[in-house]
């Protein structure tokens, strides 16, 4: 039963569901307009992010002649993959979408500075896929305005359910 044990494969996150998410991204920013791209990956960096080993924290999307590239989205190396199929944690990856998508992301960016900010990572169909968002930068003051907001929506809710009433939304 031990040798069954050390086979073991890492427990990998179902279809669908994220195997990485920014949760920073939608405090530090305001989410204007979200967008699903494509993600090149080699061998070694799908089993890691299907593994649910990525990090996304610090990671921006950039339009670099015609492309669409994600930086500082940090894949570790696979453990199985040793030598030459061992993969750089730090490259930049290429994010695939139609170029009409990338040229207009290219220009709301540059026109209303705006940034695009990588929010989740998932696999639909067998395919790494990447939620980007065009986002605007918050405040300091900007943030703490949204999280009273949400807490007192919270409250509102909590309140209600204890009356009975039910609110959408």
């Amino acid at each position: 039963m031990s040798k069954q044990n050390a086979n073991k494969k890492p427990k990998e996150v179902p279809e669908g569901r994220p195997v990485a998410q920014n949760r920073k991204a939608r405090h530090d920013y305001e989410i204007l307009e979200t967008f699903e791209a494509g993600l090149v990956l080699v061998g070694s960096e799908v089993k890691s992010v299907r593994s649910g080993r990525s990090q996304l924290r610090d990671s921006y999307a950039r339009v670099e002649s015609g492309e669409l590239w994600v930086h500082s989205f940090h894949i570790p190396p696979y453990e199985q993959a040793v030598g030459f199929g061992a993969h750089d944690p730090d490259r930049p990856k290429k994010l695939l979408m139609h170029r009409l998508e990338i040229d207009r992301l290219y220009s709301k960016a540059q026109q209303g500075s705006l940034t695009l900010v990588p929010l989740a990572v998932y696999f639909k169909q067998g395919r790494a896929k990447m939620e980007i968002a065009l986002a605007k930068g918050r405040k300091s003051y900007d943030k703490r305005k949204a999280l009273a907001s949400r807490d007192a929506e919270r409250d509102i809710r909590r309140a209600a359910a204890s009356v009975g009433v039910r609110i959408n939304g």
